[in-house]
């Protein structure tokens, strides 16, 4: 089998669908629209993740006394502010975004792909289940489902 390694970290392109939540919680994806945007996702490798949370999170170390043993231990956890959370939040969608296109504004104008516009649109439900469900697509999550293996044939 031959890969193309150039082309590697470059994301799947998926029509935007819609999705619907039915009274019981369950959500509905429904195919997407004649005139739908495209947008390009990818997921993050372990590096990239590890990368992104150096950034964002700090590695506490410190002495702690065991309350069984009564002798000192050294205990490790990482700490993150709000602040530090929220950039968290950015690096990843900013990465897995790659980019898009035929997204558009309320007067039908093109949504630049920028960082902050991506965050702004992760805010809103109807993107966000779209963006989680391409990224279970991708990751084969619910990969049994005919659904799956066919919304953006």
């Amino acid at each position: 089998m031959r890969f193309d390694l150039s082309d590697d970290a470059k994301g799947e392109w998926f029509k935007f669908f819609r999705s619907e939540i039915k009274d019981g919680g369950d959500v509905v994806y429904l195919d997407p629209e004649p005139d739908a945007g495209r947008v390009r996702i990818r997921i993050a490798d372990a590096g990239t993740i590890d990368d992104i949370r150096t950034q964002t999170r700090k590695v506490v170390k410190e002495f702690v006394l065991n309350t069984r043993s009564k002798a000192m231990e050294r205990v490790e956890y990482e700490d993150q502010t709000p602040e530090q959370k929220r950039k968290e939040g950015e690096l990843i969608w900013d990465h897995a975004i790659q980019g898009w296109e035929g997204i558009l504004d309320k007067d039908g104008n093109e949504i630049p792909c920028t960082t902050e516009n991506k965050v702004k649109l992760m805010g809103i439900p109807q993107f966000a289940r779209f963006v989680g469900r391409c990224l279970q697509i991708i990751t084969g999550a619910n990969a049994g489902s005919e659904e799956a293996a066919t919304k953006n044939s």
